[in-house]
Parts: C-alpha cells; sequence; structure tokens
C-alpha cells in the first residue's frame, strides 16, 4: 500500500471552510500540501499555505485538529492518503496562487465535490459542530 503523507490547513469562518480548486481538477481540496524531506508538520505548513493561498501562517498558533485517511483522489486503488490536520493564524490576504485557479468557502452541504478524505474531515466537523 502506498501512503500520500500530506499536511492541511483547517482554515474556518462561519462555519464554512476555506477550500481550493486546482487547475485542471474537478474537486476541491482543504489547502496544504506534501511534506518534503525532511520537513516537520509545521515547516510544510507554511510552506504549503504561502504557496497556495498567499498568506504567512503563524508557527507558534498551529493546533492539531485530527489525522484523517482515504483512498487517495485520483490514484489507483490502494493509494492512501493521510491528512494531518491543523488550524491557525495568519498574516496576509487569501488569495489564489500558483496552481490554485480557485478559492472558495464550502459548508457540510457542499461534501459531495470534495475529494474523499475531505468528505471524512467536512463529518468531522460537521459532527463536532464547528462547521455548518
Amino acid at each position: 500500500m502506498t501512503i500520500i503523507d500530506k499536511i492541511a490547513w483547517i482554515h474556518l469562518k462561519n462555519g464554512a471552510i476555506l477550500s481550493s480548486r486546482s487547475r485542471g481538477k474537478d474537486v476541491y481540496y482543504i489547502p496544504g500540501g506534501k511534506r518534503e524531506p525532511g520537513e516537520g508538520d509545521i515547516d510544510t505548513l507554511v510552506r504549503e499555505i504561502q504557496e497556495e493561498v498567499s498568506v504567512t501562517i503563524a508557527p507558534d498558533t498551529a493546533e492539531h485538529v485530527g489525522t484523517f485517511h482515504a483512498q487517495a483522489h485520483g490514484h489507483p486503488d490502494g493509494t492512501m492518503v493521510r491528512m494531518t490536520c491543523y488550524t491557525a493564524d495568519y498574516q496576509g490576504i487569501l488569495q489564489p496562487n500558483s496552481e490554485i485557479e480557485e478559492m472558495v468557502w464550502l459548508t457540510h452541504a457542499d461534501r459531495h465535490g470534495v475529494s474523499p478524505v475531505d468528505q471524512i474531515i467536512f463529518d468531522h466537523l460537521h459532527e463536532t459542530a464547528r462547521m455548518r
């Protein structure tokens, strides 16, 4: 079994979560990405969020929300993704950067349009009353 190790930023506002869609993709993803060799969780979080949505994460405010596993979207069966999620404060203005074509605020009702692991995260946030 192959595991894709990813870090994601849970940014909620008024019960909706910030999500993004990369160019050429048909689903939305919670911002974040793959760890580089030797990189810790928070280093990955800071780098990926700057690359995707143009803001600077405040590392000392990062709080672990949970780690979630699912079949990786768009990969062969048996390729799993492990998504370690954090909340954190940030500085800057949220705007699409790099390969990101669109940023949106989604609620639990939009879960059909996100990747399988994000659906699990949406369910968790909804069940814990953090997401409407």
